[in-house]
């Protein structure tokens, strides 16, 4: 689905109403006082049932005769949704937060080394000179390290999202929506602090191959480039060595 405009009342509502429920402050099963909701949020009756379609659109509530507007229960929630996980990455602070932080960057990291292997050895395989030309610039803007955290984090998103558009598989390239919310979210913790790592050359051996042409050595390039993303994030947020297992201990097939 694509997200949806977060501009004006309309967005604000949406996102006001998405953070309660996805944070806890709005349990599964809870019935909506859509008055209560109305008064604490300053918004029309309206506005707020138009805000309420949106979240139903991602499965996280009903409405039902007799029962009113609820919660569902989060098994059905549309979690791979690009407005859910930007959500979810974007939302409260606290030890709490932190927690489940952890556990979304685990998650992804875990996503990420399931899908992006196996998408660069079909992108060396099928990659055009349009997707090397897109690679490239990615690569080029990553190298611009002066220009600061905002500018990384587009280019790797960039150059991520380029890699996927370069398997010319449409299901391929609409991951780029799930990875993308995860992935910035990812890339302003580690651009955003000064111990973070040069990216450049491990996406570059990434690309080289690609150009190459040989699937196996972009599979390999893609796993070191996913190990030291992984290694940038540990240092950085001091995860525990429960988070180090799960994700440097996941089977990979070379």
């Amino acid at each position: 689905m694509t997200p949806y405009a977060r501009r004006g009342v309309h967005g604000q509502t949406v996102e006001a109403l998405a953070r309660r429920i996805l944070g806890g402050r709005i349990p599964e099963g809870a019935t909506l006082d859509l008055v209560a909701l109305q008064g604490e949020l300053d918004v029309s009756l309206t506005a707020l049932r138009e805000s309420l379609k949106v979240l139903a659109a991602k499965g996280m509530i009903d409405a039902r005769q007799k029962r009113g507007t609820f919660v569902r229960p989060r098994a059905d929630w549309n979690l791979l949704d690009a407005d859910v996980l930007r959500w979810r990455f974007e939302g409260d602070a606290g030890d709490e937060g932190e927690g489940r932080d952890r556990a979304l960057l685990r998650d992804l990291a875990e996503m990420r080394a399931i899908v992006e292997p196996a998408a660069v050895r079909l992108a060396a395989a099928r990659r055009t000179g349009t997707d090397l030309a897109a690679l490239d610039a990615a690569l080029a803007a990553m190298g611009e390290r002066d220009a600061g955290p905002a500018h990384a984090v587009d280019a790797d998103l960039a150059f991520h999202r380029a890699l996927l558009a370069a398997t010319h598989n449409e299901l391929l390239d609409r991951m780029r929506l799930v990875l993308e919310s995860g992935l910035a979210h990812r890339d302003r913790i580690v651009h955003g602090s000064p111990d973070s790592g040069d990216p450049v050359p491990a996406h570059r051996a990434v690309l080289d191959a690609v150009r190459d042409r040989d699937p196996h050595a972009a599979e390999a390039a893609m796993h070191a480039l996913l190990d030291q993303a992984h290694r940038d994030q540990h240092r950085i947020s001091n995860a525990g060595p429960d988070e180090t297992r799960d994700i440097e201990g996941t089977p990979r097939h070379r």
